[in-house]
């Protein structure tokens, strides 16, 4: 019998516990009587199929399931207090210095959290025990940059699809940080990093997305654009895309802090695959907004005719399809049948 019991697959979440009452609900309903020929064509009543009452095999079976979670959500939370004693220990002072083993300890404990708190239940364990207050008081602006990265990769870890734990970041003064590390920190992990956690703060959470706008958050993303950091750019040019597509009512306000000249300033960088999202954060910047499609049609700017060899250039590229359609999406609505002062008719 023992035998038998660990060789049982139970959920390891409370989630997976949810889904197997829903299986086993299911499993209830599908079980029909057996159909019998019909003995007459008048109309008769059908009477509701009665519901066995669970075996006690099953109910054992159960029970043990759920014990099971019980136990294995308070072993990982044990697992994630060994973590955080680990990253709470006293740091070296005076004429001492980390030894490589020491930082080893506290990349390992970071890389754990992190994968633990993929599960939701445990992100919220590690806000309620403090876990995340220590990541932005002091693993943020740690002088390590490999403990910087962690600290705010597990930040957005948690704060994935977590709006109580969003809230939380947001209340002890999480997206200030971040916003200075994407812009200033010397490691480019860390400011890849912070700028996915930013991310996890800001889509889909009102408040977060106002602090964004507050601290000047899409100034952020255009000098992550400039920064020279391939992923940065790639990760600041596609939340610039996905914001101003989820929050039209932010467009015109980006387009008066000058956005349309920096981003054209962008593509005439050498090109590179994040150039597809910031072609189509320009198609934002004119749809429904008159001020955004008069500085793309600004002579001075010379877009009609940057967005013309981009077109041919990118003409029989398999990969680069999406942003060939941007980029003649943009022609089109700013320049077909518009007359330029300087060219006269477009053709």
């Amino acid at each position: 019998m023992a035998e038998e019991r660990r060789g049982r697959r139970y959920p390891q979440n409370l989630q997976g516990v949810l889904q197997l009452a829903v299986e086993a609900g299911s499993t209830s309903e599908e079980q029909e009587p057996t159909s019998v020929e019909p003995t007459s064509v008048e109309p008769t009543s059908v009477e509701p199929t009665s519901v066995e009452p669970m075996s006690e095999e099953r109910k054992v079976w159960l029970g043990e399931a759920l014990a099971d979670i019980c136990k294995g959500q308070m072993d990982e939370v044990e697992h994630m207090k060994r973590c955080l004693e680990v990253l709470r220990g006293e740091e070296p002072s005076g004429q001492e210095r980390e030894d490589e083993d020491e930082e080893d300890v506290r990349e390992t404990a970071f890389e754990t959290l992190t994968e633990l708190c993929d599960n939701l239940d445990n992100a919220r364990d590690l806000m309620t025990l403090g876990g995340l207050q220590l990541c932005v008081s002091r693993y943020l602006c740690h002088e390590q940059g490999a403990l910087r990265w962690r600290a705010a990769e597990l930040i957005a870890s948690c704060a994935q699809n977590m709006p109580q734990v969003q809230i939380h970041l947001l209340d002890i003064g999480t997206l200030p940080k971040l916003l200075e590390m994407v812009d200033c920190d010397p490691h480019p992990t860390a400011r890849v990093k912070a700028l996915y956690a930013v991310s996890c703060l800001v889509r889909e959470q009102d408040a977060g997305l106002e602090e964004f706008l507050s601290r000047d958050g899409f100034s952020v993303l255009m000098r992550g654009m400039q920064s020279g950091n391939e992923k940065l750019c790639i990760k600041s040019a596609f939340l610039l895309l996905n914001l101003l597509t989820s929050h039209p009512e932010q467009r015109a306000s980006v387009v008066s802090m000058g956005m349309v000249q920096q981003l054209v300033s962008v593509l005439r960088t050498p090109h590179s695959t994040f150039h597809e999202h910031v072609v189509g954060a320009l198609c934002c910047l004119i749809d429904n907004c008159p001020l955004g499609l008069k500085d793309c049609r600004d002579p001075a700017l010379g877009l009609k005719e940057l967005l013309k060899q981009r077109s041919t250039e990118l003409q029989g590229k398999e990969e680069s399809q999406e942003e060939l359609e941007f980029c003649e999406r943009l022609r089109r609505l700013c320049f077909s049948g518009h007359q330029s002062e300087d060219s006269g008719m477009d053709r």
